[in-house]
């Protein structure tokens, strides 16, 4: 039987980081289990490319959610990354920290050590940012690559212009103190290739005698000696294996799979582990609870005088542009088809954002055309806008006890009448900017959900028919103090020893942006953590979050724009 000091399940966007951080001590070994494969195909590596490889079932659990009622019972497609780098090798590569405030509330949760000044030297030093100068917002030395989007082509200074026009800031900085207002997305891409977790932690240190990682490994229960978790069973090549810790078992299977396999191993709501045959090891009632996602709907609108992504997706210009991102890493498959962001308020009172607007500069389903063959898409832009901090909560549970039996994904992603109101609002809003000059003068019309749906009524019933979520699923092992706390400020596990999770399932509330970013600073704050180090929280000076002067962005109701028919 195979023994080493630490065990981590899940070689994803978290996984990844700490097996590369713990095993920076040589005197200490590290087994790394990944159920996926190798992350070897090139389409991997394209930021461009995620939409080829996000529903590809050798990169992806395929998951998909039970019949959500406040989608009108649709079912959820849930992709979620089963390869070496987890999610970060298969999702669109923004790297969105979210707002100071986001954390400074984990904080005033009772969290200590969790505060935007305590988590930014962490976000810091997995970075290596395009700028390259280090502030008080950005590192420089780190193994992760950190640039904008190319936003040539895409109508960005127009969509500056244009958000301006309607109360909207340019935001210098979408990841400093303040990330109000338009602004520049930021990719975890270097010289045009993904960077992954798994290209920019792993690889470089693959070398490493006292790194062991073991692909095509699918845990099903953690083993334990009493209270103290000691090892971890896994299938692979349909066979059972057993590796054992001689110091901790460190979960990092993300949302879903990390709450799967404390269910399965009888950690969990004693009510549920029952009925499934599973013994109960430790009643745990806060496992697969607390599940929150950014809920998001998507407004397309036809363009006039602007090819846009239709010029590039002639089948010729692809296959081109795809010999030209091989060879250079430059061109449309080396960076997004993102014109830009917007973060706003959508009522008068909040502290924080609580709507992002992703403007695409292309349709959701544009395809590759042929002339002759097959005729493109019409010509068009698209919108997703994000509910920033959902109130509903959804949950995860067993369907089995069998490991390769997908768990049951609850989203109940619409369940409160505020979520609604800010995709209600946030259509409006991002109405009002495509309304304004100088990007008016692109647009032909608005055709999804169209200008008839105006009222709330109309607006609530698009956002349940075709509302869908952002890819940001946390909170089901949730970090905290209460009885419904799955894992305490140190991400111990409660009641149990030698376990600990680290991914985003510990996040009590869903930060203000992208998961993948935070993701990641929490695998560095673990690696410390585990280690018993850590470094001090920044010195945050007037110009941090505590200044509330420097939000100079009104609310989309405090700038009085009513609607005549609501």
């Amino acid at each position: 039987m195979r023994t080493c000091d630490y065990i981590v399940v899940g070689g994803g966007s978290a996984g990844c980081v700490l097996a590369s951080r713990l095993s920076e001590d040589p005197d200490v070994s590290v087994a790394l289990l990944e159920a996926g494969g190798a992350d070897r195909h090139p389409f991997l590596r394209s930021p461009l490319a995620f939409p080829l490889v996000r529903y590809r079932r050798n990169f992806n659990w395929n998951y998909h959610s039970e019949p959500d009622p406040t989608l009108d019972g649709r079912r959820i497609f849930l992709p979620r990354g089963r390869v070496l780098g987890g999610s970060s090798s298969i999702n669109g590569t923004m790297y969105v920290r979210g707002h100071p405030r986001d954390f400074d509330e984990w904080r005033q949760m009772g969290l200590e050590g969790w505060s935007y000044a305590d988590v930014l030297p962490y976000f810091n030093r997995s970075q290596r940012h395009w700028r390259g100068e280090a502030d008080m917002y950005h590192g420089t030395t780190g193994p992760l690559s950190v640039e904008p989007v190319d936003t040539r082509g895409q109508l960005f200074d127009e969509l500056v212009a244009a958000a301006s026009a309607a109360g909207h800031p340019f935001s210098e900085d979408i990841n400093a103190a303040n990330p109000e207002g338009v602004n520049r997305i930021e990719l975890t891409v270097g010289q045009g290739r993904r960077a992954s977790t798994s290209r920019a932690f792993l690889h470089p240190v693959s070398h490493r005698r006292n790194l062991s990682v073991i692909l095509r490994a699918l845990a099903s229960e953690i083993i334990f000696e009493g209270d103290r978790a000691v090892g971890v069973r896994y299938l692979r090549d349909g066979r059972v294996h057993e590796i054992r810790a001689t110091r901790e078992v460190i979960l990092s299977g993300g949302t879903y799979n990390s709450a799967q396999l404390l269910l399965l191993s009888g950690i969990g709501p004693a009510d549920e582990l029952k009925p499934l045959g599973i013994n109960v090891r430790h009643h745990l009632p806060g496992v697969g609870k607390n599940l929150s996602e950014h809920g998001r709907v998507t407004m397309e609108y036809r363009t006039r005088g602007l090819a846009g992504m239709n010029a590039f997706l002639r089948a010729d210009r692809v296959a081109l542009s795809v010999v030209q991102w091989l060879a250079t890493g430059k061109g449309p498959f080396g960076t997004q088809a993102l014109s830009g962001s917007l973060m706003a308020r959508t009522r008068p009172g909040l502290e924080r954002p609580d709507l992002q607007v992703l403007f695409v500069s292309a349709l959701e389903n544009q395809r590759v055309w042929i002339p002759g063959l097959r005729p493109p898409h019409p010509p068009g832009l698209s919108a997703g806008v994000v509910i920033m901090h959902p109130e509903s909560r959804g949950y995860v549970t067993l369907r089995a006890a069998d490991p390769t039996v997908p768990p049951r994904v609850q989203l109940n992603l619409l369940a409160t009448d505020n979520d609604l109101a800010v995709l209600r609002e946030g259509v409006r809003l991002t109405r009002e900017i495509y309304a304004a000059s100088p990007l008016a003068e692109f647009i032909d019309h608005e055709s999804s959900p169209g200008p008839s749906v105006r009222t709330d009524a109309e607006l609530n019933a698009f956002c349940r028919q075709t509302g869908h979520i952002a890819h940001h699923p946390v909170g089901t092992c949730s970090m905290g103090t209460g009885e419904m706390a799955v894992v305490d400020a140190s991400l111990r596990v409660r009641g149990l020893k030698g376990l600990r999770i680290a991914d985003a399932s510990i996040m009590p509330t869903v930060p203000g942006g992208n998961t993948n970013a935070p993701t990641i600073m929490i695998a560095e704050k673990a690696a410390d953590m585990i280690r018993g180090n850590r470094l001090p929280p920044a010195e945050l000076g007037p110009e941090s979050v505590d200044d509330l002067s420097m939000t100079s962005t009104r609310s989309f109701a405090e700038r009085g724009m009513e609607c005549a028919s609501r």
